[in-house]
Protein backbone atom coordinates (compact mmCIF):
# COMPACT_ATOMS: atom_id res chain seq x y z
CA UNK A 1 0.00 0.00 0.00
CA UNK A 2 1.00 3.50 -0.66
CA UNK A 3 2.14 6.02 2.00
CA UNK A 4 -0.55 8.46 2.41
CA UNK A 5 1.10 11.71 3.61
CA UNK A 6 -0.20 15.35 4.11
CA UNK A 7 2.08 18.47 4.69
CA UNK A 8 1.83 21.72 6.21
CA UNK A 9 4.23 23.82 4.52
CA UNK A 10 4.45 26.91 6.97
CA UNK A 11 6.18 30.49 7.03
CA UNK A 12 8.19 29.06 9.90
CA UNK A 13 7.36 25.82 11.21
CA UNK A 14 6.81 23.17 8.91
CA UNK A 15 5.36 19.32 9.44
CA UNK A 16 4.53 15.86 7.78
CA UNK A 17 1.66 13.44 8.59
CA UNK A 18 0.28 10.04 7.30
CA UNK A 19 -2.51 8.09 8.19
CA UNK A 20 -1.68 4.78 9.84
CA UNK A 21 -2.93 1.39 8.57
CA UNK A 22 -6.13 1.82 11.03
CA UNK A 23 -6.87 5.16 8.78
CA UNK A 24 -5.73 7.31 11.91
CA UNK A 25 -3.66 10.63 11.16
CA UNK A 26 -0.28 11.27 12.97
CA UNK A 27 2.89 12.99 12.88
CA UNK A 28 6.12 11.42 11.24
CA UNK A 29 8.69 12.96 13.51
CA UNK A 30 12.13 14.09 11.24
CA UNK A 31 15.64 12.96 11.83
CA UNK A 32 16.47 15.04 14.87
CA UNK A 33 12.88 13.57 16.77
CA UNK A 34 10.90 16.87 16.12
CA UNK A 35 7.29 16.81 15.47
CA UNK A 36 8.03 19.81 13.18
CA UNK A 37 11.16 21.42 11.56
CA UNK A 38 11.81 25.00 11.21
CA UNK A 39 11.19 26.12 7.72
CA UNK A 40 14.85 27.75 7.94
CA UNK A 41 17.62 27.05 5.25
CA UNK A 42 21.55 27.74 5.81
CA UNK A 43 23.37 27.59 2.56
CA UNK A 44 26.46 26.20 4.58
CA UNK A 45 28.19 25.85 1.06
CA UNK A 46 27.78 26.08 -2.59
CA UNK A 47 26.44 22.94 -2.54
CA UNK A 48 25.51 22.14 0.88
CA UNK A 49 22.68 23.08 3.15
CA UNK A 50 21.24 22.48 6.40
CA UNK A 51 17.36 22.76 7.31
CA UNK A 52 15.61 23.00 10.49
CA UNK A 53 16.13 23.93 14.37
CA UNK A 54 20.24 23.19 13.12
CA UNK A 55 19.62 26.00 10.46
CA UNK A 56 17.50 28.31 12.62
CA UNK A 57 20.21 28.15 15.69
CA UNK A 58 23.62 29.31 13.55
CA UNK A 59 21.55 31.50 11.37
CA UNK A 60 23.40 35.03 13.06
CA UNK A 61 26.75 33.19 12.27
CA UNK A 62 26.00 34.98 8.76
CA UNK A 63 22.53 36.05 8.62
CA UNK A 64 23.32 36.39 4.44
CA UNK A 65 23.55 32.86 4.12
CA UNK A 66 19.75 32.27 5.49
CA UNK A 67 16.80 32.37 3.51
CA UNK A 68 13.56 31.93 5.84
CA UNK A 69 9.97 33.09 5.81
CA UNK A 70 10.05 33.10 1.98
CA UNK A 71 6.28 31.88 2.21
CA UNK A 72 4.97 34.97 2.13
CA UNK A 73 6.95 35.90 -1.14
CA UNK A 74 4.83 33.20 -2.64
CA UNK A 75 3.00 35.68 -4.55
CA UNK A 76 5.89 37.84 -5.52
CA UNK A 77 7.09 36.13 -9.00
CA UNK A 78 10.16 38.51 -9.13
CA UNK A 79 11.49 37.65 -5.25
CA UNK A 80 15.00 36.30 -5.59
CA UNK A 81 17.44 34.39 -3.11
CA UNK A 82 20.40 35.12 -4.22
CA UNK A 83 23.73 33.05 -2.36
CA UNK A 84 26.39 31.81 -4.03
CA UNK A 85 26.18 33.36 -7.32
CA UNK A 86 23.08 31.06 -7.43
CA UNK A 87 19.01 32.92 -7.23
CA UNK A 88 16.33 31.07 -6.09
CA UNK A 89 12.45 31.69 -6.27
CA UNK A 90 9.95 30.75 -3.11
CA UNK A 91 9.27 27.86 -4.86
CA UNK A 92 12.85 26.47 -5.23
CA UNK A 93 13.15 27.40 -1.12
CA UNK A 94 10.21 25.96 -0.53
CA UNK A 95 11.23 22.83 -1.85
CA UNK A 96 14.25 22.25 0.30
CA UNK A 97 11.97 22.33 2.94
CA UNK A 98 9.63 19.67 1.75
CA UNK A 99 12.52 18.00 0.17
CA UNK A 100 13.47 17.51 4.26
CA UNK A 101 10.76 16.53 5.79
CA UNK A 102 10.32 13.50 2.49
CA UNK A 103 13.64 12.25 3.02
CA UNK A 104 13.10 12.18 6.76
CA UNK A 105 9.88 10.59 6.52
CA UNK A 106 10.97 7.92 4.04
CA UNK A 107 13.72 6.43 5.92
CA UNK A 108 10.98 5.93 9.10
CA UNK A 109 8.01 5.09 6.94
CA UNK A 110 9.49 4.06 3.39
CA UNK A 111 8.56 5.58 0.26
CA UNK A 112 6.55 9.36 0.10
CA UNK A 113 5.46 9.85 -3.37
CA UNK A 114 2.07 11.37 -3.32
CA UNK A 115 1.21 14.30 -1.16
CA UNK A 116 -1.49 16.95 -0.14
CA UNK A 117 0.29 19.67 0.95
CA UNK A 118 -1.45 22.73 2.86
CA UNK A 119 -2.10 26.44 1.75
CA UNK A 120 -3.29 29.44 3.58
CA UNK A 121 -7.41 29.89 2.54
CA UNK A 122 -6.42 33.13 0.97
CA UNK A 123 -4.05 32.18 -1.08
CA UNK A 124 -4.19 33.56 -4.79
CA UNK A 125 -4.21 31.22 -7.56
CA UNK A 126 -0.93 32.39 -8.04
CA UNK A 127 0.61 31.47 -4.80
CA UNK A 128 -1.50 28.07 -5.23
CA UNK A 129 0.29 27.32 -8.47
CA UNK A 130 3.84 28.09 -6.72
CA UNK A 131 3.12 25.79 -4.00
CA UNK A 132 2.62 22.99 -6.46
CA UNK A 133 5.71 23.66 -8.17
CA UNK A 134 7.62 23.11 -5.16
CA UNK A 135 6.31 20.17 -4.35
CA UNK A 136 7.02 19.13 -8.77
CA UNK A 137 11.18 20.26 -7.98
CA UNK A 138 11.38 18.31 -4.56
CA UNK A 139 10.17 15.40 -7.14
CA UNK A 140 6.55 14.73 -5.05
CA UNK A 141 3.39 14.40 -6.84
CA UNK A 142 1.28 16.95 -5.56
CA UNK A 143 -2.50 14.70 -5.30
CA UNK A 144 -4.18 18.07 -4.02
CA UNK A 145 -3.91 21.29 -2.15
CA UNK A 146 -6.19 21.82 0.74
CA UNK A 147 -6.62 25.26 2.93
CA UNK A 148 -5.32 25.10 6.24
CA UNK A 149 -8.52 25.85 8.24
CA UNK A 150 -10.08 23.09 6.53
CA UNK A 151 -7.28 20.84 6.73
CA UNK A 152 -7.90 21.95 10.78
CA UNK A 153 -11.41 21.57 10.44
CA UNK A 154 -11.13 18.13 8.74
CA UNK A 155 -8.64 17.44 12.00
CA UNK A 156 -10.78 18.78 15.01
CA UNK A 157 -14.07 16.98 13.24
CA UNK A 158 -12.44 13.31 13.58
CA UNK A 159 -11.03 13.79 17.06
CA UNK A 160 -13.71 16.35 18.82
CA UNK A 161 -17.30 16.02 18.94
CA UNK A 162 -17.90 19.23 17.02
CA UNK A 163 -21.53 20.13 15.77
CA UNK A 164 -22.77 23.23 14.24
CA UNK A 165 -21.39 26.48 12.65
CA UNK A 166 -17.92 26.87 13.64
CA UNK A 167 -15.02 28.96 13.59
CA UNK A 168 -11.42 27.84 12.83
CA UNK A 169 -9.27 30.72 13.68
CA UNK A 170 -5.51 30.26 12.42
CA UNK A 171 -2.58 32.13 13.52
CA UNK A 172 0.61 30.85 12.57
CA UNK A 173 4.49 32.05 12.48
CA UNK A 174 3.61 34.11 9.09
CA UNK A 175 0.27 34.18 8.19
CA UNK A 176 -3.37 34.42 9.53
CA UNK A 177 -6.68 32.96 8.22
CA UNK A 178 -10.22 32.63 10.09
CA UNK A 179 -13.09 30.56 8.18
CA UNK A 180 -16.39 29.90 9.12
CA UNK A 181 -18.03 26.37 8.46
CA UNK A 182 -20.73 23.96 9.53
CA UNK A 183 -20.02 20.47 10.10
CA UNK A 184 -22.01 17.31 11.28
CA UNK A 185 -20.00 14.67 12.42
CA UNK A 186 -17.56 13.89 10.07
CA UNK A 187 -19.16 16.32 7.25
CA UNK A 188 -17.76 19.80 6.98
CA UNK A 189 -18.62 22.29 4.44
CA UNK A 190 -16.83 25.61 4.14
CA UNK A 191 -18.68 28.61 4.37
CA UNK A 192 -16.43 31.79 4.25
CA UNK A 193 -12.92 32.63 5.03
CA UNK A 194 -10.71 35.91 5.04
CA UNK A 195 -7.11 36.09 6.10
CA UNK A 196 -3.64 37.98 5.25
CA UNK A 197 -0.38 36.74 4.66
CA UNK A 198 1.46 38.75 6.49
CA UNK A 199 0.48 38.89 9.74
CA UNK A 200 1.43 36.44 12.27
CA UNK A 201 4.31 35.48 15.34
CA UNK A 202 7.02 36.80 12.94
CA UNK A 203 5.51 40.18 13.43
CA UNK A 204 4.94 39.27 17.23
CA UNK A 205 8.63 38.65 17.47
CA UNK A 206 9.51 42.00 15.87
CA UNK A 207 7.16 43.93 17.96
CA UNK A 208 9.17 42.75 21.27
CA UNK A 209 12.19 43.07 19.60
CA UNK A 210 11.41 46.74 19.51
CA UNK A 211 10.22 46.78 22.78
CA UNK A 212 13.64 44.73 24.28
CA UNK A 213 15.51 47.96 22.00
CA UNK A 214 13.20 50.53 23.40
CA UNK A 215 14.15 49.17 27.07
CA UNK A 216 17.59 48.32 26.55
CA UNK A 217 18.37 52.33 25.46
CA UNK A 218 16.12 53.50 28.60
CA UNK A 219 18.36 51.44 30.74
CA UNK A 220 22.26 51.47 29.06
CA UNK A 221 21.32 54.36 26.68
CA UNK A 222 23.30 52.41 24.20
CA UNK A 223 21.95 50.37 21.12
CA UNK A 224 20.98 46.67 21.50
CA UNK A 225 22.36 45.43 18.30
CA UNK A 226 23.87 47.10 14.76
CA UNK A 227 24.65 44.28 12.89
CA UNK A 228 22.26 41.70 11.18
CA UNK A 229 23.95 38.87 12.98
CA UNK A 230 23.37 40.72 16.45
CA UNK A 231 19.61 41.14 15.47
CA UNK A 232 19.17 37.81 14.59
CA UNK A 233 20.18 36.32 18.09
CA UNK A 234 18.31 38.82 19.77
CA UNK A 235 14.99 37.50 17.22
CA UNK A 236 15.65 34.54 18.87
CA UNK A 237 15.38 36.12 22.36
CA UNK A 238 12.52 37.54 21.47
CA UNK A 239 10.62 34.35 20.50
CA UNK A 240 11.71 32.80 24.11
CA UNK A 241 10.11 36.13 25.73
CA UNK A 242 7.30 35.76 23.55
CA UNK A 243 6.83 32.37 24.51
CA UNK A 244 7.04 33.06 27.96
CA UNK A 245 4.86 35.44 28.04
CA UNK A 246 1.67 32.87 27.26
CA UNK A 247 2.24 31.76 30.46
CA UNK A 248 3.78 34.11 32.88
CA UNK A 249 2.62 37.89 33.18
CA UNK A 250 6.35 39.22 33.07
CA UNK A 251 9.90 37.63 32.70
CA UNK A 252 13.16 39.09 33.32
CA UNK A 253 16.07 38.32 30.87
CA UNK A 254 19.45 39.50 30.89
CA UNK A 255 20.83 41.38 27.46
CA UNK A 256 24.09 42.29 26.42
CA UNK A 257 24.31 44.43 23.90
CA UNK A 258 25.99 47.02 22.30
CA UNK A 259 25.84 49.09 25.17
CA UNK A 260 26.88 46.46 27.84
CA UNK A 261 24.80 44.03 29.94
CA UNK A 262 21.32 45.01 31.47
CA UNK A 263 18.63 43.10 32.87
CA UNK A 264 14.86 43.76 31.81
CA UNK A 265 11.64 43.12 32.77
CA UNK A 266 9.15 42.62 30.34
CA UNK A 267 5.72 42.13 30.82
CA UNK A 268 2.18 40.40 29.37
CA UNK A 269 0.64 44.15 29.16
CA UNK A 270 3.82 45.93 27.46
CA UNK A 271 3.85 43.19 24.82
CA UNK A 272 -0.28 43.64 24.23
CA UNK A 273 0.24 46.96 23.91
CA UNK A 274 3.14 46.62 20.89
CA UNK A 275 1.10 44.06 18.71
CA UNK A 276 -2.61 45.82 19.39
CA UNK A 277 -2.44 46.67 15.66
CA UNK A 278 -1.92 43.20 14.51
CA UNK A 279 -4.47 42.05 16.98
CA UNK A 280 -7.00 44.77 15.57
CA UNK A 281 -6.38 43.33 11.69
CA UNK A 282 -7.19 39.77 13.20
CA UNK A 283 -10.41 41.47 14.42
CA UNK A 284 -11.62 43.44 11.17
CA UNK A 285 -11.10 40.01 9.28
CA UNK A 286 -13.80 38.33 12.25
CA UNK A 287 -15.81 40.58 11.38
CA UNK A 288 -15.57 40.54 7.66
CA UNK A 289 -15.48 36.41 7.96
CA UNK A 290 -18.73 37.13 9.72
CA UNK A 291 -20.69 39.18 7.18
CA UNK A 292 -19.31 37.40 4.29
CA UNK A 293 -20.94 34.07 6.27
CA UNK A 294 -24.28 36.24 6.80
CA UNK A 295 -23.60 35.44 10.91
CA UNK A 296 -23.39 36.93 13.82
CA UNK A 297 -20.74 36.15 16.86
CA UNK A 298 -24.12 34.37 18.91
CA UNK A 299 -24.45 32.08 15.84
CA UNK A 300 -20.78 30.42 16.21
CA UNK A 301 -21.36 27.08 18.42
CA UNK A 302 -17.55 26.66 18.65
CA UNK A 303 -14.27 28.39 17.74
CA UNK A 304 -11.43 26.00 17.09
CA UNK A 305 -7.73 27.24 17.42
CA UNK A 306 -4.58 26.40 15.00
CA UNK A 307 -0.92 27.60 15.08
CA UNK A 308 1.19 28.33 17.58
CA UNK A 309 -0.01 32.18 17.59
CA UNK A 310 -2.99 31.24 19.25
CA UNK A 311 -1.36 30.44 22.56
CA UNK A 312 -0.88 34.20 23.23
CA UNK A 313 -3.07 35.11 25.84
CA UNK A 314 -4.04 38.35 23.66
CA UNK A 315 -5.22 36.51 21.50
CA UNK A 316 -7.44 34.89 23.32
CA UNK A 317 -9.06 37.44 25.25
CA UNK A 318 -9.79 39.12 21.17
CA UNK A 319 -11.76 36.15 20.38
CA UNK A 320 -13.57 36.15 23.35
CA UNK A 321 -14.54 39.68 23.49
CA UNK A 322 -15.69 39.09 20.06
CA UNK A 323 -17.23 36.12 20.27
CA UNK A 324 -18.36 36.06 23.64
CA UNK A 325 -17.10 32.01 24.43
CA UNK A 326 -14.03 30.52 24.85
CA UNK A 327 -12.26 28.96 22.09
CA UNK A 328 -12.03 24.80 22.26
CA UNK A 329 -8.14 23.53 23.14
CA UNK A 330 -8.78 19.49 21.87
CA UNK A 331 -5.54 19.54 19.83
CA UNK A 332 -2.01 20.70 19.36
CA UNK A 333 -2.64 23.80 17.49
CA UNK A 334 1.07 23.32 15.70
CA UNK A 335 0.20 19.78 14.37
CA UNK A 336 -3.81 19.84 13.39
CA UNK A 337 -3.13 21.27 9.57
CA UNK A 338 -0.76 18.39 9.28
CA UNK A 339 -2.82 15.95 10.48
CA UNK A 340 -5.74 17.27 8.82
CA UNK A 341 -3.99 17.29 5.79
CA UNK A 342 -2.84 13.74 5.68
CA UNK A 343 -6.96 12.92 6.07
CA UNK A 344 -7.39 14.84 2.93
CA UNK A 345 -4.79 12.81 1.17
CA UNK A 346 -6.64 9.58 2.41
CA UNK A 347 -9.98 11.01 0.86
CA UNK A 348 -7.95 11.89 -2.54
CA UNK A 349 -6.71 8.40 -2.41
CA UNK A 350 -9.23 6.58 -2.17
CA UNK A 351 -11.42 7.97 -4.76
CA UNK A 352 -8.26 8.12 -7.45
CA UNK A 353 -6.21 5.07 -7.03
CA UNK A 354 -8.42 3.10 -4.45
CA UNK A 355 -5.97 -0.02 -5.28
CA UNK A 356 -3.27 1.42 -3.26
CA UNK A 357 -5.62 2.09 0.17
CA UNK A 358 -6.28 -0.77 2.29
CA UNK A 359 -10.14 -1.58 3.02
CA UNK A 360 -10.00 -0.23 6.48
CA UNK A 361 -8.40 2.62 5.47
CA UNK A 362 -11.22 3.14 2.78
CA UNK A 363 -13.83 2.24 5.16
CA UNK A 364 -12.51 5.42 7.43
CA UNK A 365 -12.18 7.68 4.61
CA UNK A 366 -15.56 6.97 3.16
CA UNK A 367 -17.44 8.14 6.28
CA UNK A 368 -15.21 12.08 6.29
CA UNK A 369 -16.77 14.66 3.20
CA UNK A 370 -15.56 18.26 2.94
CA UNK A 371 -16.61 20.80 0.46
CA UNK A 372 -14.52 23.71 0.49
CA UNK A 373 -15.19 27.03 -1.37
CA UNK A 374 -13.92 29.71 -4.13
CA UNK A 375 -11.46 32.05 -1.99
CA UNK A 376 -11.63 34.86 -4.40
CA UNK A 377 -14.05 35.86 -7.27
CA UNK A 378 -13.25 34.85 -10.63
CA UNK A 379 -14.85 36.77 -13.89
CA UNK A 380 -13.39 38.31 -17.47
CA UNK A 381 -13.35 41.39 -18.41
CA UNK A 382 -16.16 42.76 -20.79
CA UNK A 383 -17.87 46.08 -22.02
CA UNK A 384 -20.71 46.73 -20.23
CA UNK A 385 -22.87 50.25 -20.37
CA UNK A 386 -22.59 52.85 -17.97
CA UNK A 387 -26.10 54.21 -17.19
CA UNK A 388 -24.75 57.55 -14.99
CA UNK A 389 -21.84 58.16 -17.67
CA UNK A 390 -24.34 57.10 -20.79
CA UNK A 391 -21.52 55.57 -22.53
CA UNK A 392 -19.88 52.13 -22.64
CA UNK A 393 -17.26 51.24 -19.90
CA UNK A 394 -15.04 48.21 -19.21
CA UNK A 395 -16.11 46.02 -16.61
CA UNK A 396 -15.33 43.02 -14.17
CA UNK A 397 -17.95 40.72 -15.22
CA UNK A 398 -17.43 37.72 -12.40
CA UNK A 399 -18.68 34.10 -12.71
CA UNK A 400 -17.62 32.46 -9.93
CA UNK A 401 -18.32 34.57 -6.36
CA UNK A 402 -16.11 34.14 -3.43
CA UNK A 403 -17.37 31.92 -0.41
CA UNK A 404 -19.30 29.41 -4.30
CA UNK A 405 -18.87 25.80 -3.13
CA UNK A 406 -16.91 23.64 -5.02
CA UNK A 407 -16.64 22.04 -7.43
CA UNK A 408 -18.61 24.48 -9.10
CA UNK A 409 -19.27 25.78 -12.97
CA UNK A 410 -20.65 28.55 -14.22
CA UNK A 411 -21.66 30.04 -17.86
CA UNK A 412 -22.25 32.86 -19.26
CA UNK A 413 -22.61 34.47 -22.96
CA UNK A 414 -20.77 37.57 -24.14
CA UNK A 415 -20.78 38.71 -28.03
CA UNK A 416 -18.67 40.54 -30.28
CA UNK A 417 -18.74 44.05 -30.37
CA UNK A 418 -18.23 45.21 -33.87
CA UNK A 419 -18.57 43.99 -37.41
CA UNK A 420 -15.53 42.16 -38.78
CA UNK A 421 -13.91 41.64 -34.94
CA UNK A 422 -10.95 40.01 -35.54
CA UNK A 423 -10.05 38.80 -32.26
CA UNK A 424 -10.86 39.29 -28.71
CA UNK A 425 -8.50 40.05 -26.22
CA UNK A 426 -9.25 37.06 -23.26
CA UNK A 427 -8.94 38.53 -19.76
CA UNK A 428 -9.62 35.98 -16.61
CA UNK A 429 -9.86 37.98 -13.26
CA UNK A 430 -9.10 37.54 -10.05
CA UNK A 431 -10.68 39.99 -7.52
CA UNK A 432 -14.61 41.34 -5.81
CA UNK A 433 -14.27 44.75 -7.72
CA UNK A 434 -16.64 45.66 -10.57
CA UNK A 435 -13.54 47.65 -11.65
CA UNK A 436 -10.68 46.52 -13.58
CA UNK A 437 -8.39 48.27 -11.94
CA UNK A 438 -8.86 46.94 -8.94
CA UNK A 439 -8.68 43.56 -9.25
CA UNK A 440 -5.90 40.71 -10.49
CA UNK A 441 -5.35 39.48 -14.09
CA UNK A 442 -4.08 36.23 -14.08
CA UNK A 443 -4.07 35.33 -16.92
CA UNK A 444 -4.26 37.24 -21.02
CA UNK A 445 -4.30 35.71 -24.27
CA UNK A 446 -5.69 36.62 -27.75
CA UNK A 447 -8.27 34.43 -29.29
CA UNK A 448 -8.49 34.57 -32.91
CA UNK A 449 -12.33 34.75 -34.81
CA UNK A 450 -13.44 34.28 -38.15
CA UNK A 451 -13.05 37.13 -41.02
CA UNK A 452 -16.13 39.10 -42.26
CA UNK A 453 -19.13 38.57 -39.78
CA UNK A 454 -21.25 40.69 -38.29
CA UNK A 455 -20.78 42.04 -34.31
CA UNK A 456 -23.20 40.20 -32.01
CA UNK A 457 -21.50 36.98 -32.37
CA UNK A 458 -21.95 34.75 -29.24
CA UNK A 459 -19.37 34.11 -27.13
CA UNK A 460 -20.28 31.45 -24.42
CA UNK A 461 -17.14 31.41 -21.68
CA UNK A 462 -17.49 28.73 -18.59
CA UNK A 463 -15.49 29.05 -15.56
CA UNK A 464 -15.13 25.25 -14.09
CA UNK A 465 -13.68 25.05 -10.57
CA UNK A 466 -12.58 22.12 -8.58
CA UNK A 467 -12.16 21.07 -4.89
CA UNK A 468 -8.17 21.69 -5.25
CA UNK A 469 -8.90 24.47 -6.57
CA UNK A 470 -7.80 24.98 -9.71
CA UNK A 471 -9.77 26.49 -12.57
CA UNK A 472 -10.12 25.34 -16.42
CA UNK A 473 -11.63 28.34 -18.43
CA UNK A 474 -13.34 27.54 -21.74
CA UNK A 475 -13.95 30.69 -24.42
CA UNK A 476 -16.31 28.86 -27.15
CA UNK A 477 -17.47 30.62 -30.36
CA UNK A 478 -20.63 29.23 -31.40
CA UNK A 479 -20.89 30.13 -34.50
CA UNK A 480 -17.41 28.99 -35.77
CA UNK A 481 -17.50 26.14 -33.17
CA UNK A 482 -14.08 27.32 -32.00
CA UNK A 483 -13.21 26.85 -28.41
CA UNK A 484 -9.90 28.19 -26.36
CA UNK A 485 -9.52 25.89 -22.84
CA UNK A 486 -6.93 27.86 -20.30
CA UNK A 487 -6.13 25.66 -17.42
CA UNK A 488 -4.76 27.73 -14.46
CA UNK A 489 -2.21 26.33 -13.34
CA UNK A 490 1.70 26.44 -12.71
CA UNK A 491 4.91 25.98 -15.44
CA UNK A 492 5.91 22.51 -16.45
CA UNK A 493 8.96 22.04 -13.69
CA UNK A 494 10.20 19.77 -15.92
CA UNK A 495 12.17 22.52 -17.81
CA UNK A 496 13.33 24.04 -14.83
CA UNK A 497 16.71 23.08 -12.72
CA UNK A 498 15.65 20.90 -9.90
CA UNK A 499 17.74 22.56 -7.67
CA UNK A 500 17.89 19.87 -5.24
CA UNK A 501 20.10 18.08 -7.66
CA UNK A 502 23.14 19.99 -6.32
CA UNK A 503 23.20 19.87 -2.92
CA UNK A 504 23.58 17.63 0.16
CA UNK A 505 20.34 18.64 2.27
CA UNK A 506 20.45 17.79 5.62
Amino acid sequence: MANITGIDLGTTMSAIARLNDLGKPEIVPNKEGDRITPSVIFFESANKTLIGQEAKNIAGTDPHLVAKEFKREMHNASYRFSVYNESYTASELSSFVLKKLVQDASKQIGDVKDVVISVPAYFKESERNATIEAGKIAGLNVAAIINEPTAAALYYATVADIKGRGMVYDIGGGTFDVTISDTNGKNIDIVASAGDHHLGGVDFDYAILELMSEKYKNETGGDLYSDEASKHDFLLTAEKIKKSLSSRSAVKEKLVGDAGKAIIEFTQEEFEAKISTFISKTELLVEQVLDEADSEPEDIDYILLVGGSTRIPAIKKSIKKMMGKEPLEAVNVDEAVALGAAIKAGIVLTNTNPENVSSVVASEMSSITVTDVANHSYGTISLGYDADRQKEILLNNILIKKNTPLPCSETKTFYTVMDDQQSIEIKITQGEDEDPDFVNIIHKEDMKLPPNRPEGQPIEVTYAYDENQMMKCTFKDINADSIKEITIHTDDSSSKKNVLDAFLVE
